[in-house]
C-alpha cells in the first residue's frame, strides 16, 4: 500500500476537479479502484459517494448508487422540497430532533428548523452541503480516501467546534467501508450516517423487484411527522417484519433496532444481477428509507429519470431524537472522548450462480 498525501495528489491525477461552486470554490473527486475492477467515486461536496460500479460477468459494470453527473445538480437538489441527499455524509445529527431543541448539561439549545417544526439531518447548512478536504489517499490493496471537515461552534446552533474525519475504504473483497471519527471542543451531540440510495439492478430500475431482509425484532415508534415517541415496538405481525426475506417496500421511513452488532444488520438481493449487499455496523439502528422526492426535475446520471422506488437507503446511526430520550443510546460526545462509527457495505454473489 502506498500512502499519498495532499501535496502529491493533484500532480499524478489521483484527485480531479469535479466542479466549481457558485462562489468559485473547487470541489474535487477521487476514484478508488480495487483489483477486481470495482470503482467508487467520492467528491468533496458533502463527502458524497457519487458512483459505485461493480464488475459483472462479461465485463459489464453496474452502478449501484443513485446520483448526478455534475456538481450543479448536487447543489441544487438541496433547494428542492424534500432534498434527496444522494450519497452524502449526514450530520451533525442524522434523523429528526423534535421541535429542533434539546437540553445538554442543563442548557437548552434551539436548532434551526427544516422539517415541520423539527431539525432534520443537521439542519439547513448541514454536513451534506459542506466542502470537505481530502487529507490522504492510499493506493494498492484496499485503496482508501480520508476526508475532513470542521464544524464551528454555533453552526446550526450546535455547541462545540467539531472536527470530523471520514475514511472510505474499498477492499479487495468488494466491501465499501466507512469509518468516522470526531472530536469536540465542548460537549455536544452527534449522529453521523451515510445516505446513498442503493439499487443492485442499476439506477435505471426499481428496488421493489429486489429482496430485503432485516433481522430486527423492533422498530423505533414514530409520529406522523417521523419523530420518535420514545417507544420501541415489536415488528411481529406488522408490515415492518423483515426477519424473513421479502420484496422491498414501495415506501418506508423507519429505524430498525440492531440488537447484535456481530450480525448482518440488513441484506439486499438482486436476482437480476445475482448480487447481494450486506450491511454491517456498530451502530444501534439502521434507518431504511424508500420513497419521497427523488429530484426528477434535475439531470440525473446518464439522463435517467428517477422515481420514488429508484433506490433504498440503509442509514446506520443512533436513534433519531436520542438527545431528548434518556433511555435511548447515548448521543453525547464529551470533550475528552472520540466519536467512532464504522459501517461496511459488502457486495457478493447471491444464491444464483453466474454463467
Amino acid at each position: 500500500m502506498e500512502i499519498k498525501h495532499i501535496s502529491h495528489l493533484k500532480s499524478d491525477s489521483l484527485i480531479k476537479l469535479f466542479g466549481l461552486t457558485p462562489d468559485g470554490q473547487n470541489v474535487d473527486s477521487c476514484e478508488l479502484t480495487n483489483k477486481k475492477g470495482t470503482k467508487a467515486q467520492i467528491i468533496t461536496y458533502g463527502a458524497t459517494l457519487t458512483s459505485l460500479k461493480l464488475l459483472l460477468p462479461k465485463g459489464i459494470f453496474v452502478d449501484v448508487v443513485l446520483g448526478f453527473d455534475n456538481l450543479e445538480s448536487y447543489i441544487n437538489s438541496f433547494e428542492l422540497d424534500g432534498a434527496p441527499y444522494f450519497g452524502s455524509t449526514v450530520g451533525r445529527y442524522a434523523g429528526r430532533i423534535k421541535d429542533s431543541k434539546f437540553v445538554l448539561n442543563g442548557k437548552k439549545y434551539q436548532l434551526n428548523t427544516n422539517n415541520f417544526s423539527h431539525s432534520l439531518h443537521g439542519g439547513i447548512q448541514n454536513f451534506s452541503r459542506k466542502i470537505w478536504i481530502i487529507k490522504e489517499v492510499t493506493t494498492g490493496d484496499n485503496p482508501s480516501v480520508t476526508l475532513n471537515c470542521n464544524s464551528k461552534s454555533g453552526e446550526e446552533n450546535y455547541p462545540g467546534n467539531l472536527d470530523v474525519q471520514l475514511t472510505y475504504t474499498l477492499t479487495e473483497e468488494d466491501e465499501l467501508v466507512l469509518e468516522y471519527k470526531a472530536t469536540t471542543s465542548e460537549d455536544t451531540v452527534i449522529n453521523l450516517t451515510h445516505h446513498s440510495y442503493f439499487n443492485l439492478d442499476g439506477h435505471k430500475g426499481t428496488v421493489v423487484n429486489q429482496q430485503l431482509q432485516i433481522p430486527s425484532n423492533k422498530t423505533v415508534e414514530i409520529t406522523n411527522e417521523g419523530v420518535p415517541t420514545g417507544e420501541l415496538v415489536a415488528v411481529t405481525n406488522t408490515e415492518f417484519d423483515y426477519t424473513k426475506t421479502k420484496d422491498c417496500p414501495a415506501s418506508i421511513d423507519n429505524s430498525f433496532v440492531i440488537d447484535n452488532n456481530t450480525e448482518v444488520a440488513a441484506t439486499l438481493i438482486s436476482a437480476k444481477n445475482n448480487l447481494k449487499m450486506e450491511v454491517i455496523t456498530d451502530q444501534p439502528s439502521v434507518h431504511i428509507y424508500v420513497g419521497g422526492k427523488t429530484a426528477d426535475a434535475l439531470t440525473n446520471k446518464e439522463g435517467i429519470e428517477y422515481h420514488a422506488q429508484s433506490g433504498i437507503c440503509f442509514e446506520t446511526q443512533n436513534y433519531p431524537d436520542a438527545p431528548n430520550h434518556a433511555h435511548f443510546p447515548n448521543s453525547v460526545l464529551k470533550t475528552e472522548e472520540i466519536y467512532h462509527q464504522k459501517t461496511t457495505y459488502k457486495f457478493s454473489k447471491a444464491m444464483i450462480l453466474w454463467d
